[in-house]
């Protein structure tokens, strides 16, 4: 009767941990899970206004400037506009397409890009985190976190010079 006292509580105990993933200890799938892009994300959810952010990072270059790199989706009914970009104490220069319609996108770099932002003067570092703030018409203010890159691998086409978008 006495083992039986003390082995249940053992048991319970044992299956507790288990069954709750305690014990699949420190390389446990679910705690090594990583974030696909360095990209930031977010979204703006306000009144009929639904916008969508995808993959914000800002890149760095030899120049002081900083390039946003991003995807302004808007999944909202309404027409709205991006009104510019800054980090903190300074003003981006916007340009390309602002107007963004339902399912309309504003692309920021790559191949498929319609609208470019540089920060001149930004002066930012590789490797640490900036806030990016973009204005909307309607569906109003948003800032990011975002990554600060250096203008090599996938980023390094990335120039600060003005294209023809």
């Amino acid at each position: 009767m006495r083992l039986r006292t003390f082995v249940t509580p053992l048991i319970i105990a044992a299956l507790a941990i288990s069954l709750t993933g305690c014990g699949a200890g420190s390389n446990a799938t679910t705690r090594l899970t990583k974030k696909v892009t360095d990209g930031q994300e977010a979204e703006i959810k306000k009144d009929a206004n639904n916008i969508a952010l995808r993959n914000f990072v800002l890149v760095a270059m030899p120049d002081g400037s900083a390039v946003v790199v991003g995807t302004v989706i808007n999944r909202g009914v309404n027409e709205d506009a991006l009104l510019g970009l800054a980090i903190p104490g300074i003003q981006a220069q916007f340009t390309g397409n602002s107007t963004i319609g339902q399912n309309g996108l504003i692309t920021f770099e790559g191949e498929s890009a319609n609208a470019k932002a540089v920060i001149f003067g930004a002066n930012l570092k590789p490797g640490t985190h900036s806030d990016l703030s973009l204005f909307f018409g309607n569906a109003g203010e948003i800032t990011l976190d975002v990554l600060i890159q250096k203008p090599e691998g996938i980023y390094a086409g990335i120039t600060s010079q003005a294209s023809i978008l």
